[in-house]
């Protein structure tokens, strides 16, 4: 009888580590229109191999020079980006934290590559990816394109695609008050991704039987962005 692995990230995931990312900006387009906050949510996996949401780290962030900022988009985000309290610091600063712990995550877990997870992940890996080419981020843990949609996810299990929406549908709890900010939403998209995947654990653990009866399969060549070796050490900043 072939031995079936335990089930860990790296086995669950193909060796990637999900983590949700929320961003709120100042418009649609990601090369022109200012980032204004951002939030990483870290998924856990129970024993059992079901996933729960884990730690929230979130940073306001200071619009880049000539960036530009909607008047409607601040409007539904709530954001004063020029607020003498806000506690906003650079987009540099705001993405090395956050790499930081996510570079500590992916070598705990022992996966090659974080995969981000959002709510028409597209927009927010686009922000991401913008703000890590101006500020020439060297190592950029996420994978470049490849993420997880919580709308397409949402869409398949419960026939939702808002967030709002998917999260009552799934019976989750929303509060109206506290959505467009970049840690509620991150949090409600963590919430919304462990449901469906823990609804999904069966078919995965019929797939992982199937393959295994199969027995080595041809191995593929890494596609570009696969794999990632951390280059900061793992202990955790206080």
């Amino acid at each position: 009888m072939t031995q079936i692995a335990p089930i860990t990230f790296a086995t669950r995931f193909r060796g990637f580590l999900p983590v949700v990312i929320d961003v709120e900006t100042g418009g649609f387009n990601s090369q022109t229109d200012a980032l204004l906050e951002i939030a990483a949510v870290f998924i856990e996996m129970r024993s059992d191999g079901t996933l729960t949401r884990g730690e929230t780290t979130r940073y306001h962030v200071l619009p880049f020079p000539g960036a530009n900022m909607e008047a409607a988009s601040l409007a539904v985000n709530g954001i004063d980006p020029h607020h003498p309290l806000r506690p906003a610091i650079p987009e540099e600063e705001a993405l090395q934290r956050i790499f930081r712990e996510v570079r500590n995550a992916i070598r705990a877990a022992d996966c090659t590559r974080a995969v981000l997870v959002g709510h028409n992940a597209f927009f927010d890996l686009n922000f991401l990816n913008a703000a890590v080419a101006r500020a020439q981020v060297k190592r950029n843990p996420f994978h470049p394109f490849t993420s997880f949609d919580t709308a397409t996810l949402g869409g398949v299990a419960f026939g939702q695609t808002v967030l709002m929406r998917a999260t009552l549908a799934a019976g989750l709890e929303w509060d109206t008050a506290s959505a467009h900010s970049a840690a509620y939403d991150a949090e409600r998209t963590a919430d919304l991704f462990c449901m469906v995947c823990n609804q999904f654990q069966g078919v995965f653990d019929a797939s992982r039987r199937r393959l295994a009866a199969m027995g080595p399969l041809e191995s593929e060549p890494s596609a570009p962005g696969e794999s990632f070796t951390p280059d900061e050490p793992v202990n955790r900043e206080p």
